[in-house]
C-alpha cells in the first residue's frame, strides 16, 4: 500500500502539459490534467500538505472498502482525486450531459455513477457543495455523447440533481 509521504510532490511538467505526482523512487503518476486548468498553488507549494495526505489516505481507504479495484488502482483513483480537489482551478457544472436522478434513494456513498444519453459511468465525488458536486471519471472512455468523451480521471462538475447512487449489485462490474 502506499501511504502519503512528506517525500512526495506536485510537478507540472511542460513536456506533457499535465500536472505529475512525483512518489520517489523513480515513480511518477501524470494526472489527465492540463496545466492551464491548474491554480497557482501547485507550482508554488509543491509538497503534498497535511491536508492534501490525510484527504488522499481517506479516499484510498474509502476505495479499499469496496473490494473492487486493487490497491494500486485504489492508490492511482485517490492521487487523481486528490489533484483534481486541490490543485484544479473551479469548473462551471456541465450537467447538460446528464440526466435527472428522480429515484428514492438517498445519495451516501461518494462512488456515484451518472447516465449521459449514451452510457451510463461511474465517478467518485471529490467535492460536494450544496448545489453541485465535482467528479473524476472512473470510467475508461466515458461517452457524454456521440461526439464527446470524459477521459478516465478527468474531471467534470455537476448538479446534485444528476448524480445517480450505484447500486452495490453493479459494483463488481467497475474497472478502474
Amino acid at each position: 500500500m502506499l501511504q502519503a509521504s512528506k517525500e512526495w510532490r506536485w510537478l507540472q511538467c511542460r513536456v506533457q502539459n499535465r500536472l505529475l505526482v512525483d512518489l520517489g523512487d523513480e515513480l511518477q503518476l501524470c494526472t489527465p490534467y492540463r496545466l492551464r486548468q491548474l491554480t497557482a498553488d501547485s507550482d508554488s507549494s509543491p509538497t503534498f500538505s497535511v491536508e492534501e495526505a490525510q484527504f488522499y489516505q481517506n479516499v484510498f481507504d474509502y476505495l479499499c472498502s469496496y473490494s473492487v479495484w486493487s490497491e494500486a488502482q485504489c492508490c492511482q483513483i485517490a492521487l487523481n482525486a486528490t489533484a483534481a480537489k486541490f490543485h484544479l482551478l473551479p469548473v462551471q457544472a456541465k450537467s447538460w450531459f446528464f440526466r435527472s436522478y428522480t429515484g428514492a434513494d438517498v445519495l451516501c456513498n461518494a462512488v456515484v455513477s451518472l447516465k449521459s444519453k449514451v452510457m451510463t459511468g461511474e465517478c467518485l465525488i471529490v467535492d460536494h457543495e450544496r448545489e453541485a458536486s465535482l467528479c473524476i471519471n472512473l470510467t475508461a472512455d466515458f461517452k457524454l455523447d456521440e461526439n464527446i468523451s470524459l477521459e478516465q480521471f478527468q474531471a467534470i462538475k455537476v448538479l446534485n440533481d444528476r448524480i445517480h447512487p450505484v447500486l452495490v449489485s453493479n459494483k463488481v462490474s467497475i474497472r478502474a
